[in-house]
């Protein structure tokens, strides 16, 4: 008999956001599914944190010292050219989220529309399917 075992992957995840509580919030529900979470809170540490690779991106448009849509274009043409972009933002503006779903993000997501709970549904559709193993008793 062939057993299947779900073997939990980790997810790598940026969070960039100047909001800190809602940041830490998301942190600790994706923390929680054995996620690892790296946060920063302005577009200079993004940018640099962009030079790692991650599975997933969630970002804010408004933030310190670089913009959101930088960001997404750096993110874009680097290491995370392939990697899903979620823009969670306040910015309610038609223009910005078609820039940004033109620019390559996944998704536009205004954060007051989302609980932790709902905006972790969401992500998973993005992040890394479980991988699987085939065992023989």
């Amino acid at each position: 008999m062939i057993e299947l075992k779900i073997l939990k992957q980790m997810a790598k995840i940026l969070i960039i956001d100047d909001d800190v509580l809602n940041s830490k919030i998301f942190s600790t529900k994706l923390e929680a599914e054995n996620n690892e979470v790296v946060f920063c809170s302005d577009g200079n540490s993004a940018k640099e944190k962009l030079q790692n690779k991650y599975d997933v991106i969630l970002l804010d448009i408004m933030v310190p010292q670089i913009d959101g849509i930088t960001l997404l274009d750096e993110a874009k043409k680097g290491i995370n050219s392939s990697t899903s972009v979620i823009v969670l933002t306040n910015l309610l503006s038609e223009d910005t989220k078609k820039q940004c779903l033109d620019k390559g993000a996944k998704e536009y997501l205004i954060k007051a529309d989302f609980t932790p709970t709902q905006l972790l549904e969401k992500l998973r559709n993005y992040l890394p399917a479980p991988a699987t193993s085939s065992s023989n008793p």
